[in-house]
């Protein structure tokens, strides 16, 4: 079972990564939200081996909590890795989670390949744990200088711009949640994202 990728990247394709590790290139396919290493920078990719009659394939993501997402969905009758990582492709992480934790089915519609059937069993099935998780996943951002829940509207203007969650969040962590108004730290956040 292959857990984790780390080496140099010698492809990026859409949805598609090749990792070189020692000699060996392994490919990953990624949610398209992800923000991806260059080719001849380094990855680092929590994986998940999928193993069928008729395939093998890795998913690949840039944290934990990402592919612990991934691994819940999974769990969900009708909804295989690849509707799975369809879901964390076009939504993002933080809104999935979103969507779940507060019953609201008609969100996870917005990701292709996912009915009213199907989003309605998500919620149903995953909304104890989904309420879990973000409490942790909150509580560690905290304590590891992460977005806050202050950030958060910070963020979610910022995807409202164009910018893909991981860049939104990177930029609203480098932001000080005292530095004025929402308006204010967008200001900020946006040059950053500028340079």
């Amino acid at each position: 079972m292959i857990v984790r990728l780390r080496g140099e990247v010698i492809e990026v394709i859409q949805g598609r990564i090749v990792v070189d590790c020692n000699g060996v290139g392994y490919e990953a396919l990624v949610p398209e939200s992800t923000r991806l290493p260059l080719v001849g920078e380094r990855a680092d990719l929590f994986t998940r081996h999928i193993i069928r009659e008729d395939a093998q394939f890795l998913v690949g993501f840039v944290s934990d909590s990402d592919r612990r997402l991934f691994d819940l969905l999974t769990e969900v009758k009708g909804c295989g890795p690849k509707i799975s990582l369809q879901i964390i492709s076009d939504l993002g992480t933080e809104t999935t989670l979103n969507a779940i934790a507060v019953e609201d089915p008609r969100i996870l519609t917005k990701a292709t390949g996912v009915g009213p059937r199907l989003a309605e069993r998500i919620v149903v099935e995953l909304k104890e744990k989904v309420r879990q998780e973000t409490f942790v996943r909150k509580v560690s951002a905290v304590v590891a200088g992460g977005p806050t829940p202050a950030n958060d509207e910070l963020v979610e203007a910022l995807m409202a711009l164009g910018y893909r969650r991981q860049e939104a969040e990177t930029a609203a962590t480098s932001v000080s949640p005292d530095s004025g108004s929402v308006e204010e730290r967008l200001r900020l956040a946006l040059q950053r994202l500028a340079k």
